[in-house]
């Protein structure tokens, strides 16, 4: 038995050894580190984030520290490490401690820039299946009693109480935690549940519990979460669920991210804004936001300035548009005299660039005029693009 032993735990350590020997290896992000520039709204900063990946401490398949080196590179500010309570990718290599993650990350982070929340991921495949808890205290003492297996596997045991599934909910609830549901699809739904908006959700939002949802996963655009938000007034979340190296699939693109609209730098900021909503969703050339931060950001990133020009005996009015965001903003213009050259006023405002538009048949400038813009780009529905104007007073332009 002796002998045995030895040999088991020889090769324990074997595998340990090259599975760090991989990931010291892949820990350096080969990618150049790129900005991403987005301004901070009138009252608050902009951060830039992602609530929802995963390490080798559950099924992801890189170390905490690529995590940390990979959000540096993007130019994030804050990112949460939300391993699966109820999953171990590598149960006989790696011991179980759903903190662990977060104290590499914190430790590589450090004097850094970036912030780190400590988050898990709760995942049963029944409703109300997967759930982030963020902001924890300790992840290690959360319930997983619907279980069978999840040791490089996940087995739900074949009959699972109410009580069972409620478990870890009721425990970050104690932890004051901010609770949002990922995902919602029918992936891999019971056919017999066809209602994403759950009775077990409803219990969760009555109970205070539940109080955000995850809109843009991976990029993908999901409506029936945007209604979900805005029909049971929750924050609205866009993260990337990374497993691997997320560099090959957003090599083209920036990384999907959720911007935070902070009162303070620190954890304790991000907190209070998840907790009162205040965040837009920033994936390929798309923002999500609620009417406020929607406008706020919009006004921010594009500024506007106004000239008088005579075109032979021509009056004309150059409406300059500057944008000093990295987002290409889609609108329609409507102005109270023509535009010139944008068919229906369909401009597009590239992102560090500058757009002219030239009101004609002025005739006789007035004091002041109002071009009233929609951005088509900027979620504020999902039926709505950004409805807002510009208000140009032309008699301070000399």
């Amino acid at each position: 038995m002796g002998l045995i032993r030895h040999i088991q735990e020889s090769m324990k350590l074997k595998l340990r050894i090259s599975l760090l020997m991989t990931l010291v290896i892949s820990s350096v992000s080969y990618a150049q580190e790129s900005k991403v520039i987005i301004p901070d709204i009138p009252g608050y900063y902009t951060l830039k984030g992602d609530f929802h990946m995963h390490t080798v401490f559950s099924d992801g398949h890189v170390w905490p520290t690529f995590r940390v080196n990979e959000a540096i590179r993007d130019d994030l500010d804050v990112i949460s490490l939300t391993e699966h309570i109820d999953y171990e990718g590598f149960p006989n290599i790696i011991d179980q401690d759903y903190n662990k993650s977060y104290e590499i990350a914190s430790k590589a982070a450090t004097n850094k820039g970036l912030i780190i929340i400590k988050g898990v991921e709760i995942s049963p495949r029944v409703a109300p299946y997967h759930h982030n808890a963020l902001f924890l205290e300790d992840a290690n003492i959360l319930p997983t009693e619907y279980m069978k297996s999840g040791k490089a596997e996940f087995v739900m045991k074949d009959s699972i109480t109410h009580d069972q599934l409620m478990g870890p909910f009721l425990a970050v609830k104690k932890q004051n935690a901010f609770v949002s549901y990922n995902h919602p699809s029918w992936g891999w739904w019971d056919t017999k549940d066809t209602v994403l908006f759950t009775s077990f959700h409803q219990e969760l939002l009555d109970a205070d519990i539940l109080k955000g949802v995850e809109v843009v996963n991976s990029g993908n655009y999901n409506v029936i979460a945007h209604r979900m938000a805005l029909e049971h007034d929750l924050t609205m979340l866009c993260n990337t669920d990374e497993h691997y190296d997320n560099h090959p699939r957003y090599k083209d693109t920036h990384r999907p991210m959720t911007l935070v609209f902070v009162k303070e730098r620190s954890a304790e900021g991000v907190e209070e804004a998840l907790f009162n909503k205040r965040t837009a969703l920033y994936f390929g050339d798309y923002v999500i936001a609620r009417q406020p931060e929607a406008e706020a950001l919009f006004k921010s990133s594009v500024k506007v300035t106004t000239e008088r020009k005579l075109r032979k005996a021509e009056p004309l009015l150059i409406v300059n548009f500057v944008n000093n965001s990295d987002i290409p903003f889609e609108t329609k213009m409507k102005a109270e005299y023509d535009i010139e050259g944008f068919p229906m006023g369909q401009v597009v405002i590239p992102p560090h660039d500058t757009t002219q538009v030239i009101l004609k048949a002025i005739w006789k400038y007035p004091a002041k005029t109002t071009i009233k813009v929609t951005v088509e780009n900027i979620l504020v529905t999902p039926e709505s693009g950004l409805e807002t104007e510009f208000l140009l007073f032309i008699e301070e332009i000399n």
